[in-house]
């Protein structure tokens, strides 16, 4: 007898805050900046639950609120527990697709655990707000599962 494994991937969706001193949004779509960038001492979100092909939602960490480009995640780097070294090495050798400021640079690099996401199809979208009210611990990053569950209009 024969076993076959199929395993079902759910396409996941993410509201991604971008610096908007940066100027990340603009990077995104003039696509100097292929490359989102998350780090931190330990495990925390997005590591590990970001896959090929989620749907990135894109909204300015300034006052405005709303959700106005989208892209795909094309691939995903998870690293393991690095040394300092390591870490801005990685952050270093990436810097072409990340398009990083000084001052994001010095917040990304160097920590023990980085997440990397390349992205793909990042478009224009008409803009939206959405419900955080079930994100007590608000963070730059939101896994939604589905974006229609969080869309206010």
């Amino acid at each position: 007898m024969k076993l076959i494994l199929t395993i079902n991937i759910i396409k996941m969706d993410h509201v991604v805050y971008l610096d908007a001193k940066a100027k990340e949004f603009e990077k995104l779509l003039d696509k100097s900046k292929t490359m989102i960038i998350r780090s931190a001492t330990g495990r925390k979100i997005p590591y590990g639950i970001v896959s090929k092909n989620d749907v990135l939602y894109f909204i300015n960490n300034n006052s405005e609120g709303l959700v106005k480009l989208k892209g795909v995640v094309l691939n995903v780097f998870n690293s393991d527990k690095m040394i300092q070294d390591e870490s801005v090495n990685l952050v270093k050798s990436n810097q072409d697709k990340l398009c990083l400021t000084d001052k994001q640079f010095e917040r990304w690099a160097g920590k023990r655990y980085i997440v990397l996401i390349e992205v793909k199809n990042i478009e224009k979208i008409n803009p939206f707000k959405i419900d955080k009210r079930n994100y007590s611990n608000m963070d730059d990053w939101l896994p939604v599962t589905k974006i229609e569950d969080v869309m206010v209009n």
